[in-house]
């Protein structure tokens, strides 16, 4: 007959427990994971598609110099606002929705990039953002340690690029657009590992809720941001120019 009060037994079936409920949330961060990867990848699919279809059929070149231009290129930013501070209120289906129209808007705006460089140069660049991205994110899902820190300082670099970008629209100073893309090359390469980890922690305070599939949304979103802003700015830096 077995003994109940047996230690070993005791520690053993304590320890299958335990190991299978590890299994269990291995499984479902990597379901999680994979989701937002998923979406993430399908909505920069998705942009390319766009832009390469508006510039073929001449919808990028009819936007230069009419007011619709500026309709096109401030739109993504109002769909990311309204994803990012209304996605409390929103749905998932409503939240992946607005995804979708963002990724699609942004290929318009981003479209304009044929008119600038090379076509040979674009497929370049993105792959080489691609192997990077990958290696980064990589990164940020398995190190051991805390990039928590570095948040606030990639941020705060982020906001001092915007206002350069902006002063550099006045001066027009060729030097300053260089370390505007290095530096914006380096932050969203930080970026993407930071916001990876911090995806990727976001699973055990969701999980088993229904805020699930929003927060699997808003990670896509984040690192669409993080894999487009790197590509625009290598782009800048290493792009040949029509």
């Amino acid at each position: 007959m077995a003994n109940w009060n047996d230690p070993n037994m005791a520690a053993s079936g304590f320890g299958a427990g335990a190991n299978a409920m590890d299994q269990a949330v291995d499984a479902g961060l990597r379901s999680y994971m994979l989701s937002v990867y998923n979406y993430m990848g399908s909505g920069v699919l998705l942009t390319g598609i766009v832009a390469m279809l508006a510039f073929n059929s001449g919808f990028t070149q009819s936007l230069i110099g009419s007011p619709l231009m500026w309709v096109v290129m401030l739109a993504p930013l109002a769909f990311v606002l309204v994803l990012s501070f209304g996605i409390n209120k929103l749905s998932t289906t409503a939240a992946q929705t607005l995804f979708w129209v963002y990724a699609a808007v942004m290929g318009l705006s981003m479209s304009t990039i044929f008119l600038a460089f090379t076509a040979s140069s674009i497929a370049t660049t993105f792959f080489a953002t691609a192997a990077a991205f990958l290696g980064l994110s990589l990164y940020g899902y398995t190190t051991k340690k805390d990039l928590s820190g570095f948040g606030t300082f990639l941020i705060m670099g982020v906001v001092g690029i915007l206002v350069a970008m902006l002063i550099n629209m006045f001066v027009q100073s060729s030097a300053l657009s260089l370390a505007i893309s290095v530096i914006g090359v380096l932050l969203f390469a930080g970026l993407t590992a930071y916001d990876t980890q911090k995806i990727k922690s976001m699973y055990f305070y969701v999980r088993g809720t229904d805020f699930v599939g929003k927060s699997v949304i808003m990670g896509a979103l984040t690192l669409y941001l993080d894999f487009v802003n790197m590509f625009t700015f290598l782009l800048n830096l290493l792009g040949n120019r029509e």
